[in-house]
């Protein structure tokens, strides 16, 4: 029953372009640091003369320490603790370039400076993935600065007129590679925003539409028994179940025009007749079985949340029809207990991922989920898995009333 227009939404991980992009991102900023880590060795050995015994494993530890807690945070289920990770990498990288100064032994050296300047871009990276453009430009210009000046003081013979071309050198570099982050990050926030309004204008719209509906079939429904009243009322020989079919029709008027709840209300037998219509319209075989709570009997239902159910309903039998394969067999079953209705929808068909499916499609994310969010006390849950068939759980909770 895989729908080809939804995401499930009970998908805690990756739930958005964002988040798949910030994965990914931290994953490559880890791999980058251990890369560096390989063939900066020599360079690491050699310079570790130039400092105190501490600094050296001081650094490693620090910078690429944090690199890889960087990578293993992409694997948990909240990116908070990508940034968070991603934060802490930037800021070792600097405290450990401001502890070179005192750490300095004082001696220089020829043919190379210090291994920091080989990666501020990719300390600029983590910076990228935890704060906001400007704050990570302005990181990447401090860190750059920093090392330039440690590898122009430890040379043998500095010459500090080459500082500003290899800083410029050094800057132009790094920043193409943290712009363009930043525009990769930047790219996954507005799909994600362009989805989020895509699903709010579709869901109105099915929420609209769903009530225009509702609104005809009311004014239906009311001007054919006011009519009927009315005929009634006119004969001469109108007994005294005109009087009755009155006051029922005056009481219907009084409810659509109170607008606090559905004109119509439903006992369990209405309820669920109209949730057997919705599945045989759409499948003329599904087993359809039902049960009422014993304390049902004598409860009335709104015809919201049912007409939400039973449409729910319908496209969860669309979807089970078109996807779940010619074999499958499908069944739906109703509880109506006094409190809370409850339609299960189930098939044995070929399953699927939900957490494969794209989130711009909008099919289970509008028909289903967004159609019982937008009722008080509606819920939607849609497991599947590839070979073992779906199951679609539609269910309305009556809302408690303040006690007086």
């Amino acid at each position: 029953m895989a729908d080809d227009s939804a995401e499930s939404q009970s998908s805690t991980t990756d739930s958005t372009f964002t988040d798949k992009i910030l994965r990914l991102f931290g994953r490559f900023v880890c791999a980058g640091y251990l890369f560096y880590l390989l063939i900066l060795i020599p360079n690491i050995r050699d310079a570790a003369a130039t400092t105190a015994a501490w600094w050296t494993p001081l650094a490693i530890s620090a910078i690429f320490g944090t690199a890889v807690a960087l990578g293993l945070s992409t694997f948990l289920p909240q990116t908070i603790w990508i940034r968070r990770t991603a934060a802490v990498n930037a800021i070792a990288y600097l405290l450990v370039a401001c502890a070179w100064w005192p750490a300095w032994t004082g001696e220089h050296v020829q043919g190379f400076g210090t291994w920091l300047a080989n990666i501020p871009g990719v300390a600029g990276l983590a910076a990228a993935a935890a704060w906001q453009p400007a704050w990570a430009l302005l990181y990447l210009g401090v860190g750059v600065t920093l090392v330039q000046l440690i590898n122009h003081t430890i040379r043998e013979a500095p010459l500090f007129y080459l500082l500003i071309p290899d800083l410029s050198a050094a800057l132009m570099f790094c920043t193409v590679f943290v712009a363009a982050s930043v525009v990769a990050l930047r790219t996954g926030q507005t799909l994600d925003a362009t989805i989020a309004s895509t699903h709010a204008a579709a869901a109105g719209a099915a929420a609209a539409a769903a009530k225009d509906v509702e609104r005809e079939r009311f004014n239906a429904l009311i001007h054919d028994t006011v009519m009927s009243t009315l005929l009634a009322a006119a004969r001469t020989d109108s007994d005294s179940t005109v009087a009755e079919q009155s006051r029922r029709t005056l009481a219907r008027l009084d409810h659509l025009r109170s607008g606090v709840e559905s004109a119509e209300r439903l006992d369990p037998d209405a309820v669920l007749a109209q949730l057997r219509s919705a599945a045989s319209e759409v499948d003329e075989n599904v087993a359809f079985t039902s049960h009422v709570g014993s304390n049902a009997n004598t409860v009335e239902f709104p015809s919201e949340p049912v007409s939400a159910l039973a449409a729910a309903l319908s496209e969860a039998l669309r979807n089970s029809k078109k996807h779940a394969g010619p074999d499958a067999r499908r069944s739906v079953d109703a509880i109506v207990e006094e409190t809370r209705i409850e339609v299960t929808v189930c098939d044995n068909g070929i399953g699927f991922d939900p957490r494969a499916v794209p989130t711009h499609r909008l099919g289970i994310a509008v028909s289903i989920h967004a159609r019982l969010r937008s009722i008080p006390g509606g819920a939607a849950d849609v497991a599947s898995t590839p070979g073992a068939g779906t199951t679609v759980t539609l269910s309305w909770q009556r809302a408690e009333k303040a006690p007086r």
